[in-house]
């Protein structure tokens, strides 16, 4: 028998936020960010729509929710790009090492680790990069739209490589140098990847 107009789709119970979490990350890994929909992470939840966003607000919300990442872009993205677009790469450096070296550090740590060793994961660890960080960083910059996916990517394998080497593999003197020695190193590099000139490959 019907029940308020709706059938198969179960109402919200404690175990509801998980199953939609789960149903979530399998959708993200699988589809992208992009490609996956409220809709169908509903669908294969077994839950009405409505109740994913009662849960989690918005599709941003519930990817960052999927991903168990203790930190907002949205508050992220103001500081980097805040002080203009000469001042991008030391923002999103310092920015970096403040957010690994305080309780956010052990988290972060326990993503990337996985991310080496899961394909799943990894899938998911790019989607954010790419589309909860760079993209919208690159936007707020001015980036040519057409420059903008090889930029971010030169940009994430800069932040990638720190992680690995300060917080992974705790290669010395990385490892222990004061965050302002790496700020003034790495940002210049940075810097270029997302506003400098772009050489055109010899011919």
């Amino acid at each position: 028998m019907r029940k308020n107009g709706r059938t198969g789709r179960r109402p919200g119970t404690p175990d509801t936020r998980e199953t939609i979490l789960s149903a979530a990350r399998d959708a993200f890994a699988e589809k992208g960010f992009d490609g996956a929909t409220v809709r169908a992470i509903a669908t294969a939840a077994a839950v009405d729509p409505a109740l994913v966003h009662h849960y989690f607000g918005t599709k941003e919300q519930l990817f960052l929710a999927a991903m168990r990442i203790p930190v907002d872009p949205a508050e992220i993205i103001p500081v980097v790009v805040g002080g203009g677009p000469d001042n991008a790469g030391e923002n999103l450096i310092r920015m970096f090492l403040k957010m690994w070296d305080s309780p956010f550090g052990s988290a972060g740590t326990a993503l990337v680790r996985s991310a080496v060793s899961s394909e799943w994961t990894a899938r998911l660890l790019r989607e954010f990069l790419v589309t909860q960080l760079l993209r919208r960083i690159t936007r707020e910059l001015g980036v040519d739209p057409a420059e903008a996916p090889l930029r971010g990517a030169l940009v994430a394998s800069q932040i990638a490589g720190l992680a690995m080497t300060r917080y992974i593999i705790k290669l010395e003197p990385i490892a222990s140098a004061a965050p302002e020695l790496l700020i003034a190193a790495m940002g210049p590099t940075i810097q270029r990847y997302f506003t400098g000139p772009m050489n055109s490959p010899a011919p």
